[in-house]
């Protein structure tokens, strides 16, 4: 059984509400690597099938967020200036409310629309319930 994947992103907002999503160290080089390529970033995970099953990648504001979307939190990259907001669609986040995700990285091929797809790689969720203390 592999090992939980080390956490190293933070939530950049100071608030009370538990953290809800954070991404691991080569999560975190992608990220850089494609900010780098592209500018700042966002993530949306929608819940659907196929391109809507992994958290798609995507420059900041091409994808345009509304009241059916949750922002579960900004995540703070080294070397990235701006935060990476990270989106879920409200339907899913019904189902993933008690859950907290780690933005993994995994060899394969992404979404069709996410920046990683040339890159040989795909960003994944890892989940875990949540206790009371995030």
């Amino acid at each position: 059984m592999d090992a939980a994947p080390q956490q190293t992103s933070k939530p950049s907002e100071a608030t009370d509400a538990p953290e809800r999503v954070a991404l691991t160290a080569e999560a975190e080089a992608v990220v850089r690597r494609l900010t780098e390529q592209h500018g700042p970033l966002m993530f949306h995970q929608s819940g659907g099938c196929c391109d809507g099953s992994s958290p798609m990648c995507y420059q900041l504001g091409e994808l345009r967020t509304g009241d059916s979307d949750v922002l579960l939190g900004r995540l703070e990259v080294d070397g990235v200036d701006e935060p990476v907001p990270f989106w879920m669609s409200a339907s899913q986040f019904a189902y993933w409310s008690h859950t907290h995700l780690t933005v993994d990285v995994v060899p394969g091929r992404g979404s069709g629309f996410s920046l990683e797809a040339p890159e040989g790689v795909r960003f994944l969720i890892r989940s875990r319930l949540m206790d009371d203390g995030g």
